[in-house]
């Protein structure tokens, strides 16, 4: 063809690319709901599985729905490979165990995601795989930490739930000097306002479940890198493991992806102009959003992310003011969740980071006060004003 899918803008990328019509001519995506295919011969079958002749042979492996969403989504983030599984956490882990065997090493971030910790402090040490947990922002924590046997470090910007921003760039540099391989968890930013692969990270994966899908149907994941590195370490895991995402998600994830700019753009506006009225409430001691010039890494924010997001967290002091706050909302839901078109509000200590140690939890300065709000695509008017009545009553 003429065009060049690679030279289109965001958002015609999100709608065509990985197109694959049928002969029928549908206009919406084939969704292919079956488990297994079959062959013309004997000959044909065994040339499907040698590799000999291309095509499917098992959804578990993969299917032309899930191929469709994985080469949108890596025509997207720039990418020359991608493979979807079935959620954010099955992505994190896959890409995790794919790099380290017995005796290596990891470096990560302190402020993640509860069980992304989980794996790193509880489930990978009983195969002799040990993390490093370091201050993320600070780059002389993330020298210090790396050792010859450091064979990928985890970078989750920004983090949650407090929104912590880390240079990837910087890190990228001090990893790859080291010999380890760049793992970014890009789900806060989405793949509209940062792109890790560009700052030099090897690896990049989301929750698809997120902002991806957008409006709170279906999990989803993404393992996303050059086709090298993904062939390498990811192809017979995925393989055997059987983290295989659902055809009927990834048709899911797939439309969702048409409207991710418009989405994410409008969030991103409303979530900014919420920050400063939270901000400047006199019940609020610390607000992060990362587009606000007081967040602690302002700067390296503005250098690496081209938009903000639809995240803001904040501080009101105490557990029973933060539950009174989210007791208090009307319009925005009390979920976990976020990336949602509806607006979700949480209370990271008893919920996401439940399972994190109350010292751990400190050290990443989650308290019990901190609120976490993923903005959604309500009327911003409506929102303020449920916002405001909630923080007063906090």
């Amino acid at each position: 063809m003429a065009e060049d899918p690679n030279d289109w803008k965001p958002a015609t990328k999100l709608i065509r690319g990985g197109l694959m019509r049928t002969p029928y001519g549908e206009t919406a995506e084939a969704l292919f709901l079956t488990q297994s295919f079959v062959y013309d011969s004997a000959q044909g079958a065994d040339d499907r599985f040698s590799g000999a002749a291309p095509g499917f042979v098992y959804s578990r492996y993969a299917n032309p729905t899930t191929a469709m969403f994985e080469q949108r989504l890596a025509l997207l983030e720039g990418a020359e490979s991608c493979r979807a599984v079935a959620s954010g956490m099955a992505a994190v882990h896959v890409a995790l165990q794919g790099l380290v065997r017995a005796g290596d090493h990891i470096v990560a971030g302190r402020a993640l995601f509860g069980s992304c910790r989980w794996i790193l402090a509880e489930l990978l040490p009983r195969f002799g795989v040990e993390t490093t947990f370091v201050d993320a922002p600070k780059l002389d924590e993330w020298r210090a930490a790396m050792r010859p046997n450091t064979k990928a470090v985890l970078v989750e910007t920004p983090a949650n739930p407090l929104l912590e921003v880390t240079d990837v760039a910087e890190v990228a540099k001090i990893a790859h000097a080291a010999g380890a391989k760049v793992i970014v968890d890009n789900v806060f930013a989405t793949p509209i306002f940062q792109k890790p692969l560009e700052l030099g990270a090897d690896i990049v994966v989301y929750s698809a479940t997120k902002h991806i899908d957008g409006q709170g149907r279906v999990l989803g994941g993404a393992i996303l890198g050059n086709a090298a590195l993904m062939d390498e370490a990811y192809r017979d895991i995925l393989r055997h493991t059987g983290p295989a995402i659902s055809p009927f998600n990834a048709w899911v994830l797939l439309k969702g992806l048409e409207t991710l700019d418009l989405r994410v753009r409008r969030q991103s506006d409303t979530a900014a102009v919420l920050a400063d009225q939270i901000a400047d409430h006199s019940k609020v001691s610390r607000c992060f959003y990362p587009g606000r010039e007081d967040h602690p890494q302002a700067a390296v924010a503005k250098k690496q992310m081209s938009g903000f997001g639809n995240l803001i967290a904040f501080d009101l002091g105490s557990r029973e003011a933060a539950w009174r706050f989210l007791d208090t909302l009307e319009i925005v839901d009390i979920s976990n969740n976020l990336g949602d078109a509806k607006s979700m509000a949480t209370h990271p200590s008893t919920t996401t980071h439940r399972a994190m140690p109350e010292d751990k939890r400190l050290e990443i300065g989650l308290t019990e006060g901190c609120v976490r709000m993923s903005i959604g695509l309500e009327d911003a008017a409506d929102l303020s004003r449920d916002i405001a009545r909630a923080l007063d009553a906090a």
